[in-house]
């Protein structure tokens, strides 16, 4: 019984809650880490009312309810987003343009971009120049994926073991 009602409480959150809280942020994007915080907290605090897992570190909650962060899954879709702004998914007339660098490193992927430089907060957190350093730190064999659903795998096995809270 105990774990039907956590089998429906998992379900009821991801359909009701968690789309309130994803809700927009391809837009927004909170980078202040009050605002982060604010909105991992309510996860947090979703995943405290099950019984089973009242006790348990948060990390511990996530693996057994099979989520992840908010802030990976925001981090996830910027980079599914780049990868195909990158790989020519979209129309290029409407799409955001990267600067790719034309040096070849031996660290980093194939694909690598600039990160602009701005004075003011207005253009340092806009989505072009808040993605290149995660995209940048993506292995070749990430980047290089034949379509987007297999860069997807490759993105999560790759950042399955990593902290991202």
């Amino acid at each position: 019984m105990a774990e039907l009602i956590w089998t429906v409480t998992v379900a009821l959150y991801k359909s009701m809650v968690r789309s309130y809280l994803d809700y927009c942020c391809p837009v927004w994007s909170p980078f202040r880490k009050g605002d982060i915080e604010a909105l991992e907290k309510v996860q947090k605090r979703a995943t405290k009312k099950t019984p089973a897992l009242k006790n348990l570190p948060y990390k511990d909650c996530l693996k057994a309810c099979n989520l992840s962060t908010l802030h990976y899954r925001r981090l996830r879709g910027d980079m599914i987003e780049t990868y195909k702004i990158l790989s020519g998914k979209y129309n290029t007339s409407v799409v955001p343009y990267f600067i790719r660098t034309g040096t070849q490193t031996t660290r980093g992927n194939d694909f690598r971009i600039f990160k602009t430089r701005f004075k003011y907060d207005l253009r340092k957190f806009y989505f072009t120049n808040q993605v290149v350093d995660t995209w940048n730190s993506l292995p070749n064999y990430i980047v290089t994926a034949n379509n987007t659903n297999i860069f997807k795998r490759r993105l999560d096995a790759y950042r399955q073991d990593q902290d991202i809270i």
